[in-house]
């Protein structure tokens, strides 16, 4: 089973710090929003706990978290212990989003479960402590989807490119 991944990073791959966004940048978030909607999404348990509990589940979408741990209560989400279970949650034409964090992302990508990557580059660099994975992209076909200047709401600006393989 394939699924996408979405993820927002700095300019080295910068993409928490303290189990939390490295920034506010509401025109990505509405992106996300848009993209992931009506679909699956995925995330470790550090992940989830790093949304404001009114947001979660994320609404309008199947949220699923993965934790070592089979008694963890991720209250309006599906819990799973490995990724090679993702499958017998997956409805038939749902579409899949890998959404963090850096581990759940690795092994994602070390499983060979990404054909398709929707990356935020924000054009700064911050104080991080979690990274997205290096991944080579020579094996990987780019679009840009948005260029977005940075404007009163959004302190950054960014680009959100799309990889396919």
């Amino acid at each position: 089973m394939k699924c996408a991944l979405i993820v927002a990073m700095g300019k080295h791959r910068e993409i928490g710090k303290d189990n939390d966004l490295l920034w506010k940048l509401p025109r990505d978030m509405k992106f996300f929003k848009e993209t992931t909607q009506g679909h699956t999404v995925v995330m470790g348990r550090k992940n989830w706990e790093s949304i404001p509990e009114k947001f979660r589940p994320l609404p309008n979408r199947k949220n699923i978290v993965i934790s070592r741990n089979a008694d963890y209560k991720a209250e309006g989400a599906t819990l799973i212990t490995d990724l090679k279970e993702l499958s017998q949650h997956i409805e038939e034409g749902q579409k899949c989003f890998i959404i963090g964090g850096a581990q759940i992302y690795q092994l994602a990508l070390e499983q060979d479960m990404i054909d398709e990557m929707y990356v935020t580059l924000v054009k700064e660099t911050f104080e991080a402590d979690t990274f997205f994975p290096f991944v080579n992209w020579e094996n990987w076909e780019e679009e840009d989807i948005l260029e977005f200047e940075k404007d009163e709401k959004n302190p950054y600006s960014f680009i959100i490119k799309k990889y396919t393989r």
